[in-house]
């Protein structure tokens, strides 16, 4: 393994920070406050970050102007607004990259493809015909690339991902092992007991800078396509539907599901586990927290919840019985008796004035 080491002037210009410390220090990587040893960096994201930073043996940390003034034991800082968002850019800089070329002589490609000089094709690999791979894109092994899929620069593809149903994939596109792209839709026509398959006929749109985690199922449109904006994030053993449409720098998280035909708008967070019915529209800026069920439009930006967070287990029971006892009781009774208390609160007020 190449391990990367750098000055420490070089890391503070990497992510536009202010340098406190030795200049031409070797920092040889990244750690966190726990495991971190006195060449590597680590990060202070926030005060209650303080007292673990205070007995961590980072031998620099990437801190803010004010939370360094509570750590006068360190001498080493870089100084930025954003410390979480400087570790992330400096992850890329101590990254193992892989720098292969070319195509693995086990790989299978269609005689019609088209690869760029600059792309990489690994072992076992299939491309088929009339597909493009962009410059500086990986393909690793045992890939699947139907006919007529395009994939654009610098993208990388993880072994055993398929991608069918002439998907076109922007720049800089990640898509993790295992994951399925373009796979039929679930479409079906019930008629007299049964049900008739209705050919996938869309495709699938997937723009620039989108991730996408490992074993998930992104299906091509019955008729339009299934389309991912620029910046879409998505962890694993996430299931996106037929037409589904997800706007710019949307995240999901893993375990969600999302129907057919909804449509999801910009900025938005999908937390773990939540279930989307179908043919619904999300606005912009909505957070789903976990397992929340969506069964409804959501027009009005903010965060929403459904799922029920857990209970000690008696106090669970008890909660499902006052639920079924609540679900007995019928509304125009439950009015009844909020009519009644109202009443018998005006009543006492009444009383109280009439007595001052």
């Amino acid at each position: 393994m190449n391990q990367q080491h750098y000055k420490l002037l070089d890391i503070a210009h990497l992510v536009k920070g202010e340098l406190s410390g030795q200049e031409d220090f070797i920092v040889t990587g990244l750690a966190s406050l726990d495991a971190a040893n006195e060449s590597q960096i680590s990060f202070v994201n926030g005060h209650k970050y303080l007292s673990q930073a205070s007995v961590s043996n980072a031998g620099i940390l990437i801190i803010t102007s004010d939370l360094q003034q509570e750590l006068p034991q360190f001498k080493q800082f870089i100084i930025v607004d954003n410390p979480y968002l400087a570790f992330a850019q400096l992850t890329h800089a101590f990254e193992i990259k892989d720098t292969r070329l070319g195509i693995e002589d086990t790989a299978k490609i269609h005689s019609s493809a088209v690869i760029a000089d600059t792309a990489y094709i690994g072992h076992y690999a299939v491309i088929g015909e009339n597909c493009v791979i962009g410059d500086g894109t990986r393909i690793q092994s045992h890939v699947k690339i139907d006919r007529g899929v395009e994939i654009g620069k610098n993208c990388f593809i993880d072994s055993h991902a398929t991608i069918t149903g002439f998907s076109k994939i922007g720049n800089h596109v990640r898509i993790h092992a295992n994951t399925v792209i373009g796979g039929e839709g679930f479409g079906f026509a019930p008629y007299q007991g049964k049900w008739h398959r209705i050919a996938q006929l869309g495709s699938v749109k997937i723009g620039n800078h989108v991730r996408i985690g490992s074993n998930c199922s992104i299906d091509r449109g019955a008729l339009d396509d299934t389309i991912l904006a620029d910046g879409v994030v998505i962890d694993n053993l996430v299931q996106i539907a037929h037409n589904v449409h997800i706007g710019e720098n949307t995240a999901i998280a893993a375990n969600t599901g999302i129907a057919g035909s909804t449509v999801i708008g910009k900025n938005c967070v999908l937390a773990g586990a939540c279930g989307i019915s179908g043919h619904l529209k999300i606005t912009d800026n909505v957070t789903l927290t976990g397992m929340s069920m969506v069964t409804k439009n959501i027009l009005d930006p903010g965060v929403h919840s459904s799922g029920t967070g857990s209970f000690e287990s008696k106090q669970w029971r008890k909660m499902v019985v006052g639920l079924r006892q609540l679900a007995d009781v019928p509304l125009t009774k439950l009015v009844k008796r909020l009519d009644h208390i109202q009443t018998q609160i005006e009543s006492i007020e009444s009383t109280l004035k009439m007595r001052k």
